[in-house]
């Protein structure tokens, strides 16, 4: 999660940063926030197990056989194999003095300007984890792109021929669907994303590491708790429905020759439906370099569009879209 500092209770000094001179809620200038479009684009699918997924890909189909008069074929079957996708439970408590909140101009939207931090923040989370996570390392989380597509040797990994890990990053393509890449959540849940709970006015002790050795053990006040949690975990039933061009290099070249147009065109030609469908990610500075190829007029690749006014730049027909958390200094995939 994003931090300038790392505070674990409101104090007074950020209720009067939130007060305005005329005794009203100041709004608050969200410069953590980020975007991460990633997060708008997943379809949510019920998992058939509480903390897991469980799914079939097929390996093989049976064979058939031209048969003669008086004359009889073979027995053939298909094999599957079976997968098993990992669901992750992220969490947070908010608590805030109830003094603190009855002192604020406007105690409702204190509480939300807090709440709506923390939603943020686990926004950021998942979106990193959708990238970065990497349950064989971290159990509790789940894993995302990079650690499915770590080798050139995949059909679906190309290297763009960057060899240095500073200002090194990646554009991943995803095609979602039911049957090819897709968010799940425990079967059985009542709700998908994240959950807020506000568990209302609670006593909180302050022996605890957050208020300092000094700080008499078994001292207590009243505090409004507020609970934060996402249960998620992300399914690929198609390998072939995920992709990475890798080592693309942003280091002050131009803009021309970060990217391969090449490179893009065989990765979704590899995909099912030639990657009807799919969506390219790729962090700020990757996608300023689009959008300018975008506005030269010879380019035939990149087309300008602007629905509902909205703009849009799409490489073939692909949406382009922007995720903060891409990183910008990947190690590098020899």
């Amino acid at each position: 999660m994003a931090t300038l500092n790392n505070y674990s209770y409101l104090t007074l000094i950020e209720l009067a940063k939130r007060t305005d001179p005329r005794g009203g809620t100041m709004a608050i200038a969200e410069i953590l926030n980020q975007t991460n479009e990633i997060i708008g684009d997943m379809p949510w699918i019920e998992a058939n197990d509480t903390f897991s997924h469980k799914t079939l890909r097929r390996l093989s189909l049976p064979e058939a056989s031209w048969r003669k008069m008086n004359q009889g074929v073979g027995v053939g079957a298909s094999r599957t194999f079976e997968t098993v996708e990992t669901i992750g439970m992220l969490e947070a408590y908010s608590e805030v003095d109830v003094e603190l909140v009855k002192a604020a101009p406007d105690p409702r939207a204190f509480r939300m300007q807090e709440a709506a931090a923390f939603i943020e923040g686990m926004g950021q989370t998942l979106a990193y984890t959708m990238f970065y996570g990497d349950s064989g390392v971290t159990p509790e989380t789940f894993t995302g792109l990079q650690v499915r597509l770590d080798a050139v040797a995949q059909q679906n990994v190309i290297s763009q021929g960057n060899n240095t890990n500073v200002g090194n990053t990646s554009v991943y393509i995803v095609k979602w669907g039911p049957t090819q890449a897709h968010m799940i959540y425990p079967r059985g849940s009542k709700s998908m994303g994240i959950s807020h709970n506000d568990l209302g006015e609670v006593t909180v002790y302050t022996g605890s590491a957050l208020f300092g050795s000094s700080t008499p053990a078994n001292n207590m006040f009243q505090a409004y708790r507020d609970h934060f949690t996402m249960k998620a975990g992300f399914c690929v039933r198609d390998d072939r429905c995920i992709a990475r061009l890798c080592n693309v290099s942003f280091d002050g070249v131009e803009a021309s020759k970060q990217l391969d147009e090449d490179n893009l065109i065989k990765l979704l030609n590899y995909m099912p439906q030639r990657g009807n469908g799919s969506v390219l990610y790729m962090e700020r500075n990757v996608m300023a370099s689009f959008d300018i190829l975008a506005k030269d007029k010879t380019n035939v690749f990149y087309q300008p569009g602007s629905p509902f006014g909205a703009p849009q730049v799409l490489f073939r027909g692909h949406p382009i879209h922007l995720c903060d958390k891409i990183s910008t200094s990947e190690a590098v995939i020899a």
